[in-house]
């Protein structure tokens, strides 16, 4: 039988075909199997082969050779989700609901979800922040299941997210401001949980349905949610009328339940009336009279308080202790205050005074403090902003230290107890009456000026809730005449980048061991920052000067918290750039992420392999970047060996070296989606240590002659 040759063409391109779309992508591949292995690997799901999409793997929905779709619902599934479904960049439905999965939702999701669905699960830990850069997601629902603290969550980009079910778990804390840019949401469960604070963040959002029950909300009901399906039972609500609007507001218009995102018919108010009557002036026109009384009411009665008696000190302290200039809008804010005390919802009104502002001389931030710098001058009085920002105080458990101290400390500030120099100033050593020593930063006046200075004590604020072995502990502040000062605890053996670029006679080069157990440390700190601080924090200035070395060598990273809170620490930080420390997308947009501070920790495990500075213009050009010149030479065992801090004379396991190297090349890698989360480094190094059987000729003696032979039980206890 003679076949027809155009049969025969056609065969084969039907064949080719089959050949090119029947390979599922590799990355899709692995990402499933080790979500696959951390399930468990249930037998019920019957995935077998490396071919997801062409052999139609249960739940598993594909478009050519790429997962677009994983819906496993109610299969009895445990375990949990693993870390590695970033990969799936063609994923846009994960639905793994009603099953028994546990421990945290991973960090690393597909990039382009538009619909995850988590529900009735074991899902503990927080919410992830990764969630806020999923700009695609249209529903999100993680209800039923034991998620705690607050929303870590940034919602400013996820405007086309129309359902949120955060119901039935134990989240506590306000709802985040961020809640009011969701633009496209019409439904919202958040029944029980432990929220607190108001709903007011919700009242413009085109909601149909809300479910706020059974909280700690307080305040009262937006007159714009009174129209929608809104169940509420279950909250501390405020009775009584609620506080008439600031001067200004425009009155508030009932939505219609039918309304959609972006409409707003604010005519069918007048004209819908049952009766089809209309009066000559409009319910808008009434209230804005009934505003205007009050408003006139309560200027003329303040005046009246104020020129019948003096106030004594505690009604000052009311008003932030502050000299105030009339304002009509906030006095009779002031005035509503009194009237209803607690009653009213500051949050909704922000502070209503502003600080007073210091004008201490100019202050050159290359001279030491003196007497002259601190001469006390009289208060400027300042008229208070449109928009006040909330009153925030330093905490109790933090010190508060006078200029006198710290200069008496420092020997005001001599060059002599200089530490070092960073991006926003200076470090000196003090050592106190009580012999204690302890690290003064004075933060340049360029970086934070004094007319902030409610800023820096929101800073403190922040940074004092930081607290883990390997993250430098802040434990005093001062706050004077415009300056800005945070007391750290002190390290006696000085920064990574002094032990490692700045040898002395005294001091004698880190063992193997060691470089490992400092990796290791501050690998741990950054897993805390980025994964269990809430909301995570970004260091933004990882390098060696920032990893401060105890009397043990155990590594505490400094500065952590002060970029993320610094208003204009960005640029700041841009402008210092070139230290070979910055990933390369943070040099094209200015932008760190907590990717860049992974790709900065690569740099420092780089410089604990090799003994060099990042950036070194002393060398050959083809070596001075050393990320550049390193990285084509991480998985070559030969140039490997070359590569090594020449100060270790050969003393390392070679096979520690390779997987060190491993992880290297991981968090270097210049794709910061394709950089592992801290939590992922961690577990390679604690790996890297348990596997390595750490020689004895590795073990020698550190600084301030303490031997470290007991160097190997010790690391592999970390």
């Amino acid at each position: 039988m003679v076949l027809d040759p155009r049969l025969v063409l056609v065969l084969f391109i039907s064949t080719c075909i089959l050949a090119i779309n029947g390979g599922t992508d590799p990355n899709d591949v692995a990402s499933l199997k080790v979500m696959y292995q951390s399930m468990n690997s249930p037998t019920q799901l019957n995935w077998n082969g490396d071919d997801p999409c062409g052999q139609s793997w249960q739940g598993i929905t594909c478009s050519g050779n790429r997962v677009t779709e994983i819906k496993l619902p109610g299969r009895t599934l445990a375990g949990s989700l693993g870390y590695q479904l970033e990969p799936m960049t063609s994923v846009t439905n994960l639905d793994l609901s009603n099953n028994n999965l546990g421990g945290t939702i991973p960090y690393q999701l597909p990039p382009n979800l538009q619909y995850l669905n988590l529900a009735n699960n074991n899902f503990n830990g927080q919410i992830p922040y990764s969630l806020s850069d999923k700009t695609s997601l249209i529903v999100l629902n993680l209800g039923h299941n034991q998620l705690q603290q607050g929303i870590n969550v940034d919602f400013q980009k996820l405007s086309s997210l129309t359902t949120l079910d955060l119901s039935f778990n134990s989240l506590t804390g306000d709802l985040p401001q961020t809640l009011s840019s969701l633009s496209g949401i019409n439904t919202m469960y958040l029944q029980n949980n432990q929220f607190t604070g108001t709903i007011d963040v919700l009242a413009n959002l085109p909601l149909n349905t809300l479910n706020v029950e059974n909280n700690h909300f307080t305040g009262w009901i937006p007159e714009q949610l009174k129209s929608i399906t809104l169940l509420k039972d279950g909250n501390a609500w405020s009775s009584g009328p609620a506080p008439p609007p600031p001067p200004g507001t425009p009155p508030v218009t009932t939505r219609s339940r039918n309304h959609k995102s972006g409409s707003d018919n604010t005519s069918d108010g007048d004209s819908n009336d049952g009766g089809g009557k209309k009066s000559g002036i409009g319910g808008g026109g009434i209230a804005g009279i009934v505003i205007s009384i009050l408003v006139v009411g309560a200027i003329v009665a303040f005046f009246l308080v104020k020129r019948r008696s003096k106030k004594s000190f505690n009604d000052v302290e009311k008003f932030d202790n502050q000299p105030l200039a009339p304002h009509p809008s906030n006095d009779v804010h002031e005035i509503n205050s009194m009237q209803t005390s607690s009653v009213i919802d500051l949050k909704k009104f922000d502070t209503p005074v502003a600080p007073i502002s210091l004008k201490p001389p100019p202050f050159d931030r290359h001279k030491s403090f003196d007497e002259d710098e601190f001469s006390k001058k009289p208060p400027v009085v300042v008229n208070r902003p449109t928009t006040v920002k909330k009153t925030v105080t330093a905490p109790a458990n933090i010190k508060s230290y006078s200029i006198a101290d710290l200069q008496i400390a420092t020997g005001s500030f001599s060059v002599d107890q200089l530490l070092g120099e960073g991006s926003f100033g200076r470090v000196y050593r003090a050592q106190f009456d009580d012999g204690k020593v302890l690290a003064v930063k004075k933060i340049d006046s360029s970086v934070l000026p004094n007319d902030l200075s409610e800023d820096f004590v929101e800073l403190i604020s922040n940074i004092s809730h930081l607290h883990h072995p390997n993250v430098t502990e802040l434990v005093g502040y001062c706050s004077e005449h415009g300056q800005h000062l945070l007391v750290y605890e002190f390290h006696k053996n000085g920064s990574l980048h002094d032990f490692l670029h700045l040898p002395d006679e005294f001091s004698k080069p880190l063992i193997w061991n060691s470089r490992v157990k400092i990796a290791l440390g501050i690998a741990r700190a950054l897993e805390y920052l980025h994964e269990v601080c809430s909301p995570s924090v970004v260091h933004k200035n990882i390098k060696s000067p920032n990893i401060l070395l105890d009397s043990d060598l155990n590594p505490h990273l400094s500065d952590s918290g002060l970029a993320s809170y610094i208003p204009n620490a960005n640029q700041i930080l841009n402008n210092n750039a070139g230290s070979g420390y910055e990933a390369p997308e943070v040099g094209l947009s200015g932008h760190y992420t907590l990717k860049s501070d992974v790709y900065s920790f690569g740099v420092v495990m780089l410089e604990l392999l090799s003994g060099r500075k990042p950036f070194d213009s002393s060398r050959p050009r083809s070596e001075q970047a050393l990320v550049r010149w390193a990285t084509p030479q991480l998985h070559d065992i030969d140039a490997l060996a070359k590569m090594v801090d020449p100060a270790l004379e050969g003393l390392y396991p070679v096979k520690s070296l390779s997987r060190f190297a491993d992880v290297i090349a991981l968090c270097v890698q210049p794709e910061p989606e394709f950089r592992p989360p801290m939590s992922e480094v961690v577990q390679a190094l604690v790996r890297l240590v348990q596997r390595t059987n750490m020689s004895k000729r590795t073990f020698g003696t550190d600084q301030g002659g303490t031997n470290r032979g007991g160097d190997e039980q010790e690391t592999q206890d970390m």
